[in-house]
């Protein structure tokens, strides 16, 4: 089905904050101190819970926690001038709780914040999070988990059941900062979110999820900022984010898992952000398998001396997957190193793998860039081609030509170098 813009009108009208009561339940009364606060919160969720639902309210100072476990009908308020300070010790985030590591699922560390198969919950106030990476603590393990999750592949190709996947003490994939897992009606709005371990704000599995006005500056490594797998009736709205890796990732499962899970990415709105570092500003992949959908990106603001893309989609015949109606509008980038666009079918495995991944109905209108080395960077396969990608309303200031192959474009009014751009060839 082709999609359009009134799509993502019907996705803003869709999602809906979660339902949760007025009461509050502040930490202290429950035994929190800013010494150690990780058995308090967890009481004063259970009471939350227990009574019918509200919120359990951080109020200012530092608190030292170590993983906190949402429940239905639940809000995390931290509140302005407050600060969770969380754990570095691996073992204040066991036992093991079902997860995803980079597209495969997995029993591992817990999340710092974690809900599993919940209805109605959120993270709000404009406290600060603050997840104490480093290359001292989490970051270091960057270096140590190539065989671990080589391990984990292993596993998941050969249909190793999850129960058998148990990963934490004594291997060192790190765990996402923020994960609702299976969830309906999520909200995460204004906290500050820094030095985190992983990834950064990555719900999976979930459907009618509103992420608004965060403020995201981490840049660790693989920091993404919001990672958004297998989720459907999303929309990321106000946030400015600083990451060490790609800004917004959209996801859906990798090889194996993601064919057997193979649920996609669909109906995601991203509007009025401020997407700063470091690679993709709007990424789609690797890890898509399972499939992207209907994407709607609009008023942002994108580019620094660090950012690479501005929308990268990558994959190969190893993940395959798929990727359509994918629209952006009104998107001004001031600065990046490398292309506004990359769409990329032999990043990573290269064209090795079964899969024969595809990529159809992408248009940009109305997108204007000071300053980029290149337009576009497109390789598609000889046989399954990028299809109708489009460029409608662009101005594009550029330092050397694109590359296009194996895929099929479309112009109407795009300017490079201020030359008007009527054919592919008068790209390179």
């Amino acid at each position: 089905m082709t999609a359009g813009w009134a799509d993502a009108d019907r996705i803003l009208a869709g999602v809906r904050p979660p339902a949760i009561p007025s009461s509050d339940f502040p930490i202290p009364a429950y035994g929190a101190t800013p010494e150690d606060a990780t058995a308090g919160i967890a009481r004063a969720i259970r009471a939350c819970h227990e009574s019918g639902g509200g919120r359990v309210v951080v109020p200012p100072g530092v608190w030292r926690t170590g993983a906190i476990h949402l429940r239905s009908q639940v809000e995390l308020h931290v509140s302005e001038g407050a600060t969770l300070l969380f754990s570095t010790d691996p073992a204040d985030y066991l036992p093991v709780v079902e997860t995803r590591y980079e597209g495969l699922e997995v029993l591992n560390y817990s999340p710092m914040i974690y809900a599993h198969g919940c209805t109605d919950i959120a993270i709000t106030g404009r406290g600060t999070l603050d997840g104490q990476g480093s290359w001292d603590t989490w970051w270091g393990w960057f270096h140590e988990c190539d065989e671990d999750f080589a391990r984990l592949r292993a596993q998941a190709c050969f249909g190793v059941p999850l129960e058998d996947r148990v990963y934490g003490p004594g291997f060192h994939l790190r765990s996402s900062f923020i994960q609702p897992y299976d969830c309906t009606n999520v909200l995460i709005e204004e906290v500050r979110i820094v030095r985190s371990p992983f990834w950064q704000v990555h719900p999976v599995l979930c459907r009618n999820v509103t992420v608004r006005d965060l403020v995201i500056d981490s840049q660790g490594p693989n920091n993404d900022g919001i990672d958004l797998e297998s989720c459907r009736s999303v929309v990321v709205r106000g946030c400015t984010i600083d990451a060490g890796d790609d800004c917004i990732a959209l996801k859906s499962g990798r090889e194996a898992d993601g064919l057997r899970v193979n649920v996609p990415t669909e109906d995601v709105l991203i509007e009025d952000c401020d997407l700063r570092v470091k690679y993709g500003a709007i990424t789609l992949g690797s890890d898509l398998t399972g499939g992207i959908r209907n994407v709607y990106v609009r008023d942002c603001r994108i580019g620094g001396p660090r950012l690479y893309f501005g929308l990268y989609i990558k994959t190969n015949s190893v993940r395959g997957g798929f990727v359509e109606n994918v629209y952006l509008k009104d998107v001004t980038i001031s600065n990046l190193t490398k292309e506004v666009v990359q769409c990329n079918f032999l990043r990573g495995e290269g064209d090795t793998g079964p899969l024969t991944p595809y990529v159809r109905n992408v248009e940009l209108r109305g997108v204007t860039v000071d300053h980029a080395r290149n337009a576009l960077m497109l390789r598609g396969y000889r046989r399954s081609r990028i299809e109708d990608f489009r460029l409608i309303d662009c101005s594009f200031t550029v330092d050397a030509p694109s590359t296009v192959q194996h895929a099929v474009l479309g112009f109407d009014n795009v300017t490079v170098n201020g030359r008007p751009i009527t054919d592919v060839h008068q790209l390179r």
